[in-house]
């Protein structure tokens, strides 16, 4: 019989004092090895189980020379949008036997990078980003890169970088969103960016420029806001919107949670949703459904797919480190329009 009284956790060395073997023979019998006896094998197996044995990881690992952690920096995780881009990753982590550590910049850059510096201290096998709205330059994005260590970028991308990313290319869809207002009679549209330190706002300008040129409407810069993404910012801006002596008839944000914070203050000033004045958003999340008068329309950019997609390029570096060839994933962002509100065609 085996003692069952065990003062400190159970280890290699102390299961092979029980036993009279070598530590060297209970490693290999836990792992099934079969230079070990079975009986051998049984014994340790059934003394690891007994004593609630648990491998060191640390130490496998430092064999290995990996910790098996990818680092995650994101925005928010309270945004629906990223939780669902943290489920994508997960699910491709976890079936490749790694673990996800996360961190928030909240848009914020000096947190964002203080992130950074934290996962290489520890050690992480590669990097998950999406760009604080405020990171104004690369400088700790380049420290990962000089550490050779495998970084992946992904909804909000950094420029001029030589690392994979993935995002969905938001100006076509853009161009299709307001030529679908104007197809409604809406001339007069607004629109709600976000900081120009992020491509995604160029790519809705740009998007947004491309749909005026092409019905020959004139472009009034008072209907252009670019945002910081917070709370205070949304309302004073959509405020400036409605006190223009022609305020727009609708409205394109930045994101849902931009969109909320907007139709509210139209509400404050007795504005009705989706009759005097329409809404069209991008993320198209899930709680949009629930909304008494949602915007009209949302552009969905698929997160989980990013998600899984910048999962499966940093795995791939790290398991391949030679393999440094750039990859790049856009994903083709979709137009959805609500029931009710489809014309027909």
């Amino acid at each position: 019989m085996f003692s069952t009284c065990m003062l400190h956790p159970a280890t290699m060395k102390s299961i092979a004092q029980q036993l009279g073997v070598t530590v060297s023979t209970v490693s290999r019998a836990l792992q099934d090895h079969p230079r070990i006896g079975l009986r051998t094998r049984e014994r340790v197996h059934e003394l690891a189980e007994q004593w609630g044995y648990v491998p060191n990881s640390t130490a496998i690992n430092l064999k290995r020379k990996r910790t098996f952690n990818i680092g995650v920096v994101l925005p928010f995780l309270t945004e629906q949008f990223f939780s669902m881009a943290i489920s994508g990753i997960e699910d491709v982590a976890i079936g490749e036997g790694y673990s996800v550590l996360l961190m928030q910049s909240r848009n914020d850059y000096e947190r964002e990078r203080i992130a950074i510096s934290t996962f290489i201290k520890h050690g992480v096998d590669g990097i998950i980003v999406s760009l604080a709205s405020e990171t104004h330059n690369n400088d700790h994005f380049s420290t990962v890169n000089n550490h050779g260590l495998p970084i992946v970028f992904f909804d909000r991308v950094a420029r001029n970088l030589p690392n994979s990313c993935v995002y969905a290319d938001l100006t076509e869809v853009t161009t299709e969103a307001v030529d679908y207002l104007f197809r409604r009679g809406i001339d007069r549209i607004a629109l709600l960016n976000g900081p120009g330190t992020l491509q995604a706002t160029d790519e809705r300008l740009t998007g947004y420029l491309t749909a005026l040129a092409s019905r020959g409407v004139p472009v009034n810069q008072a209907y252009l806001k670019n945002l910081d993404l917070s709370r205070d910012n949304t309302i004073r801006a959509m405020n400036e919107l409605l006190e223009l002596p022609e305020p727009p008839r609708a409205v394109l944000a930045f994101h849902d949670y931009i969109a909320l914070d907007a139709m509210q203050v139209c509400r404050e000033r007795g504005l009705v949703i989706n009759q005097d004045i329409f809404f069209v958003s991008y993320s198209n999340l899930s709680f949009c459904a629930y909304l008494e008068q949602p915007p009209i329309a949302s552009i969905e950019q698929f997160p989980y797919e990013m998600g899984r997609k910048a999962a499966e390029f940093v795995i791939a570096t790290i398991s391949d480190p030679a393999a440094t060839e750039r990859q790049i994933n856009v994903i083709r962002p979709a137009l959805t329009i609500r029931p009710e509100w489809r014309i027909d065609q």
